[in-house]
C-alpha cells in the first residue's frame, strides 16, 4: 500500500518528538547495502524523493569535526557483523521502542493515543518501503522465533554504532532505498 509524503512524515514527526533520533532514507547503490548505511550515517546522500526526515543531532558543534557525528566512522563489515534481520513485525514494535530511551514498548505509555493507533504510525512509516524489503537491527532481544525481538524481556542488548553508551536502531533495506532509525539515550 503506498504511503503519502505527509502521512508519513506526520508519522515519523509524532513519534520521535521525544527521542534523541536520526530518521532517513537514501538511495541503494550497492550489493552490499552496508556501504549505503555508512552513507547515511555520513549524511552523503539525499533521500531519493525528497522527504524529509529527522536528525537531532545535525547542529551539534561535534559534526564540524566528525561528519558522521554521532555514529562512530565504522567499515561496512563492522556495521554488517553487528546487525541483525529481523521480521516486518518486530520492525513495527522496535519503531515504537525506539520512541524514548530504554529501547522498549513502556515507552507508549508517554502517548494519549492508544498502541493501535501508534502501531498503524509505524506502518504508515514502513509503508513507504513495500513489501520486497528486509529489516536489520542492531538491538538484542532475540524472541522464541528466529528472527524475532521480544521486548517483554526486561535486558536490553545492542550493539552501538556510536560514539554514545546506548543506541538502538532500525535499518530498512530495498532494492532501491535504504532507510536508517536510530535512536540515541546519551545526547
Amino acid at each position: 500500500m503506498p504511503v503519502g509524503q505527509k502521512s508519513r512524515e506526520a508519522a515519523v514527526r509524532h513519534l520521535y518528538v521525544d527521542a534523541c533520533a536520526y530518521d532517513t532514507t537514501g538511495p541503494r547503490r550497492h550489493e552490499d547495502w552496508s556501504l549505503d548505511v555508512l552513507a547515511l550515517m555520513a549524511r552523503a546522500v539525499p533521500d531519493p524523493r525528497g522527504w524529509t526526515g529527522v536528525d537531532d543531532e545535525a547542529q551539534n558543534p561535534r559534526r564540524v569535526a566528525s561528519p558522521t557525528y554521532p555514529f562512530a566512522v565504522h567499515p561496512p563489515e563492522y556495521v554488517a557483523e553487528r546487525l541483525q534481520e529481523i521480521d516486518r513485525d518486530s520492525a513495527e514494535n522496535l519503531l515504537l521502542a525506539l520512541t524514548d530511551d530504554g529501547c522498549t514498548l513502556s515507552n507508549l505509555r508517554h502517548f494519549t493515543e492508544s498502541p493501535d493507533e501508534l502501531r498503524a504510525m509505524a506502518r504508515t512509516i514502513l509503508a513507504r518501503y513495500g513489501d520486497e524489503t528486509t529489516y536489520h537491527t542492531n538491538v538484542r532481544k532475540h524472541g522464541s522465533a528466529p528472527g524475532t525481538l521480544d521486548f517483554t524481556l526486561e535486558s536490553l542488548g545492542y550493539n552501538p554504532l556510536s560514539v554514545y553508551d546506548e543506541d538502538c536502531g532500525l535499518i530498512v533495506v530495498t532494492n532501491t532505498e535504504v532507510g536508517m532509525f536510530w535512536n540515541f539515550f546519551d545526547c
